[in-house]
């Protein structure tokens, strides 16, 4: 079992490539599930890629060890476990197809942020310590890495204006559906009976108005009847 201590620059590289050995190994295990969850083709190959480019990349560090005479056993990445269970949560969630997509390719970069931080520091590390073949061999996944990071940005690009069109379309049906439904009126007769009735937004208030109108006319055509027939009488 490897030692834990970190007693020189050797230790921390030995335990920073174990960490990256292991948080590979969880990748190959996870990227099939975000793959079969995207739903842009685009996004499917962006997933399946790196996945043939990580078991390549396990076993880049295993020549590395085997360089050092070292295994690579003995390190848990709980970094990486963190992003893997990000990423199972939102395969969990209720979303809009391309609001998935663009949620499925940030948990993507942060897992690629996280690689090319850990891949850029043994690249130094090694380097320091006089380990050309090492890091040759390391920088080939850090390059990897940074054009996987930089392909995603650029499918990220489309598909975020599309979940973006997604939300505005279904806040206009929503609108629509509010503007559209007719408003309900209940009234209470004299007898205390109730009665319903439906008018549009835009006719209601004409119609009342209209009523009203029609009310007062009578009631002036009533007065005038009854200020002739008094003239007459006298």
């Amino acid at each position: 079992m490897p030692s834990d201590s970190l007693e020189s620059l050797q230790d921390l590289f030995t335990h920073e490539l174990r960490d990256l050995y292991d948080a590979e190994n969880q990748l190959v295990k996870a990227l099939p599930a975000m793959s079969r969850a995207a739903q842009s083709p685009e996004l499917k190959r962006a997933f399946d890629t790196p996945l043939r480019e990580t078991k390549e990349q396990v076993r880049r560090i295993e020549q590395v060890f085997r360089g050092l005479g070292e295994k690579p056993s003995g390190k848990s990445c709980k970094a990486m476990q963190g992003l893997v269970a990000e990423a199972k949560e939102l395969l969990e969630e209720d979303a809009e197809p391309a609001v998935l997509d663009a949620a499925l390719i940030v948990a993507a970069q942060k897992v690629e942020h996280y690689e090319i931080a850990g891949y850029g520091s043994v690249c130094t590390f090694g380097r320091i310590l006089g380990y050309d073949d090492a890091v040759e061999t390391l920088k080939q996944t850090m390059d990897e890495e940074e054009r996987t990071d930089e392909l995603l940005t650029q499918i990220a690009m489309e598909l975020n204006i599309e979940a973006e069109t997604t939300e505005g379309s279904s806040q206009s049906d929503s609108s629509r559906e509010m503007t559209d439904r007719p408003m309900t009126r209940t009234t209470v007769g004299s007898r205390g009976r109730s009665r319903t009735s439906s008018t549009s937004n835009r006719g209601g208030s004409s119609n009342r108005s209209s009523n009203r109108n029609g009310a007062t006319k009578k009631q002036g055509s009533r007065r005038s009847s009854r200020a002739r027939s008094t003239a007459q009488t006298r």
